[in-house]
């Protein structure tokens, strides 16, 4: 990578992490070093892109125009590249933000595939149950599951999967097995992430609907926690087929009313509002439709 390119790419991250040293270590170099390149670049543009104070790295007025610009341009380089070796070789790095707990068990083990594809691609992913800034973070496409809050995004749908009421079967035996929506005002519940509400859950069978409020047990902050705890025989729980598939394989869940229905959910591949998508960010969301749609 050439003096100017890194330097573009540097303030690039800077700006959008305002930290000098969350974008030295994203790149792999010391503070000083981003702080000496940044400071080159602006001599060499002729004017300062950024302010610097002991609180906080905020972009100038000229900075946050040259950003705009800057991103741009660096996306169309990186399609123009792609597109110059004319080849489906994917070079550069992608940055993925996903739920964590979907991306250890739906995208990792798909991963090997894409990657076998495209040797020379650095791929980051970024895992957690909060939704990623996928500005600040620098996100490239971010696997979301559920309704989309950024309508601005350009997205694709990837798949779409049932949610399930599950719990123990130590849990049943000693509580009973809920035979009706009705039946579950007696039952402890859990509540994650993944679940509906706070408060309700709703069921659907044969146009009917019914909401039942919930006795909320637990409440976790992510989804993984929320089926750990429904294994360990704490409540019901209801998340996405995708969160407990293996525990029901294992018997170690059973789902609960499966003449009910819970509804769908989504999963989108969203691409940074605002930018191009890179050539590897369309690329890996082609590949998630195809393999899990299987």
């Amino acid at each position: 990578m050439n003096d100017k390119l890194l330097a573009l790419r540097l303030f690039v991250r800077v700006a959008r992490t305002g930290s000098f040293s969350a974008a030295a270590r994203e790149l792999d170099l010391s503070q000083p070093s981003v702080s000496r390149i940044i400071a080159a670049l602006e001599r060499d543009v002729g004017g300062a892109l950024i302010t610097r104070t002991t609180r906080a790295v905020t972009l100038t007025d000229v900075g946050n125009e040259y950003l705009a610009r800057i991103e741009a341009i660096l996306a169309s380089l990186e399609e123009a590249d792609h597109e110059a070796r004319g080849s489906r070789e994917l070079r550069g790095s992608l940055r993925v933000a996903m739920p964590a707990s979907f991306g250890v068990r739906e995208i990792i083990p798909v991963m090997p595939g894409f990657l076998a594809r495209h040797p020379s691609l650095n791929v980051s992913l970024l895992m957690s149950d909060q939704r990623q800034d996928t500005i600040k973070e620098g996100v490239d496409v971010a696997l979301r599951l559920g309704e989309l809050a950024d309508s601005s995004a350009t997205a694709r749908l990837i798949g779409r999967t049932q949610r399930v009421l599950v719990a123990s079967p130590t849990y049943l035996k000693a509580r009973g097995t809920p035979k009706t929506p009705a039946d579950l005002a007696a039952h402890a519940g859990i509540v994650g992430p993944a679940g509906t509400s706070a408060g309700t859950w709703s069921f659907q069978k044969d146009g009917q609907s019914v909401v039942i409020r919930i006795n909320s047990h637990l409440t976790v902050s992510v989804n993984e926690a929320a089926v750990a705890a429904a294994v360990a025989g704490i409540g019901v729980v209801t998340t996405a087929l995708w969160g407990c598939r293996a525990e029901l394989a294992r018997g170690s869940l059973i789902q609960l009313l499966p003449d009910w229905k819970m509804g769908e959910v989504e999963v989108h591949g969203m691409f940074t509002p605002g930018r191009q998508p890179k050539p590897s960010a369309r690329a890996l969301v082609e590949y998630l439709i195809a393999e899990l749609r299987r």
